[in-house]
């Protein structure tokens, strides 16, 4: 019975009216704690991606596109290729009906009982231990990679909460650099990743798809904070001007007039190394005035070698896109950090209570330490002494050697997913797979994150097995033609594709 295409339309519509049902008893319940809210919110979400996925299928139903729909309909009415024979018709229905209740006797019917069940049950929501259930920010990574950047400076945690939400007070000159682009990218990742997770019912689609429209809107208007254009006398664009233009200039003689830092400007927009002396510079850039970049010879060119530009206002169009997503990416970042600003309050409050507390704790110490002998102070306020450089324990001290060979925190794991990032130990690469970045790798690829791709990191074999998913699921998909049973009236049975064939031979 439900293998007609009839009955999964009836049953799928039952299906999106049952949840709208249960998605509007879920929204009339207040919920007690935050908590709780965040629970009823994943429900409905998660109610709200059946209904639409359920739709999609009825969408393609209607739609009708092999004329199945149709031919069904028709055979209700008795109407075959022999004629119009109802009865028969009827009989057939009725038969194939007994034989579903036959196979399946203890038929799903969904009761009150289990509508409640569906609104107590608690969605499966991954948070770390410092994000408290999505009640404060975990930044420690990108705090790390902060200050251990070109761009960034070395500051307390409790300061990085200020102003990693303000990435236009970082200089512009810091920003054309692939380490500024990655930590954006690693920013707004997470960022995204935790809204998605705290705020299921936010259209984060259509949040991005404003902040991208005024985006452009501010970006041809030059008015973007941090990114305003400054326009010379000339009238060139600024992204053009660290190209040099040699039809000026007869002689090398006259190049090195400019200077070192205006020679290393123009070398790095043609992609060409920018080292040497002032007069080296100025000869490995008028070798460009007479000769094309495809033609230099390959010692010119800048480590790792990129494509050379047909020229340079191509360059200088590259360099200005590079640019522009770079600007957008901190948009967006500054559109969550807004919409998180409750959260990213309450992850301050959290550390400086933490910092007063550790405070506390080693205010008590020196205390206790004033009443002990002076030797035993004077050997606690030595240096530590830690020439294999292992990680520190909790208690500030470096961990035993052989807790750190037990752990294998010596052994490097690389995941080409979550974009070549390194984890050190056996314990961190397993875990990892459940961590945001890998999630959000994995989404990018287009693939769940399931507990068949644990172990992989290969992009490359991610796919492959997700084809090789993919193509089994399709096998065992049931094929009505094929396994769909017919009686004639001798009792022999077939399949419906031989049973059409045989009824339209005349031999049935």
């Amino acid at each position: 019975m439900s293998s007609t295409l009839l009955e999964v339309t009836r049953s799928s519509h039952e299906e999106v009216e049952r949840l709208e049902r249960l998605v509007v008893k879920e929204l009339q319940n207040e919920p007690a704690s935050g908590r709780d809210r965040l629970l009823q919110s994943h429900r409905v979400r998660n109610m709200i991606d059946t209904i639409v996925s359920t739709t999609d299928k009825l969408v393609e139903i209607y739609e009708d596109k092999d004329n199945a729909r149709k031919d069904e309909i028709a055979a209700l009415g008795g109407q075959t290729t022999l004629g119009t024979n109802v009865f028969s018709a009827f009989y057939d229905r009725l038969k194939e009906i007994r034989e579903y209740h036959r196979r399946h006797p203890a038929a799903r019917v969904v009761d009150v009982n289990e509508e409640d069940g569906l609104l107590k049950e608690e969605p499966q929501i991954e948070f770390s231990g410092e994000e408290a259930f999505g009640r404060y920010l975990d930044l420690h990574e990108l705090y790390n990679q902060y200050i251990n950047s070109k761009f960034g400076e070395a500051i307390e945690y409790s300061s990085y909460l200020d102003v990693f939400s303000q990435p236009q007070k970082i200089s512009r000159k810091l920003k054309n650099s692939r380490q500024y682009r990655e930590y954006l990218e690693n920013l707004l990742a997470y960022l995204t990743y935790f809204f998605q997770r705290t705020e299921p019912l936010q259209d984060l689609d259509r949040i991005f798809s404003k902040v991208e429209s005024e985006f452009e809107e501010q970006w041809i208007t030059g008015t973007i904070e941090g990114w305003e254009n400054t326009v010379e006398d000339n009238g060139h664009d600024p992204a053009q001007l660290s190209l040099i233009d040699l039809d000026y200039y007869s002689s090398v003689e006259e190049l090195v007039e400019l200077g070192p830092e205006r020679l290393k400007e123009g070398l790095a927009a043609l992609g060409l190394k920018t080292g040497g002396t002032v007069q080296q510079r100025a000869e490995r850039l008028f070798l460009t005035k007479h000769t094309p970049l495809q033609l230099l010879d390959k010692k010119h060119f800048a480590k790792p070698s990129r494509q050379p530009v047909q020229n340079g206002a191509a360059a200088a169009s590259l360099h200005n896109e590079n640019l522009k997503q770079v600007a957008l990416m901190e948009a967006k970042i500054e559109k969550l950090c807004d919409l998180l600003d409750e959260t990213i309050d309450r992850t301050k409050d959290n550390i400086v209570k933490k910092q007063a507390l550790t405070y506390e704790e080693i205010e008590a110490e020196r205390e206790e330490e004033e009443t002990q002998a002076e030797s035993e102070s004077d050997d606690d306020e030595q240096q530590i002494y830690n020439p294999l450089k292992l990680p520190m324990g909790w208690d500030g001290k470096p961990i035993p050697y052989w807790l750190y060979k037990l752990h294998g925190l010596g052994q490097e794991f690389k995941c080409e997913i979550c974009g070549n990032y390194s984890y050190w130990g056996r314990r961190a690469f397993e875990r990892h797979f459940k961590e945001w970045r890998h999630q959000h790798g994995m989404r990018c690829l287009g693939i769940p994150n399931t507990k068949n791709f644990n172990e992989i990191t290969s992009i490359e074999e991610a796919k492959d097995l997700w084809k090789r998913i993919q193509e089994r699921q399709g096998v065992s998909k049931w094929r009505p033609d094929l396994e769909e049973e017919y009686e004639d009236k001798e009792g022999n049975i077939y399949n419906k594709k031989t049973y059409t064939d045989l009824q339209r031979q005349g031999l049935i």
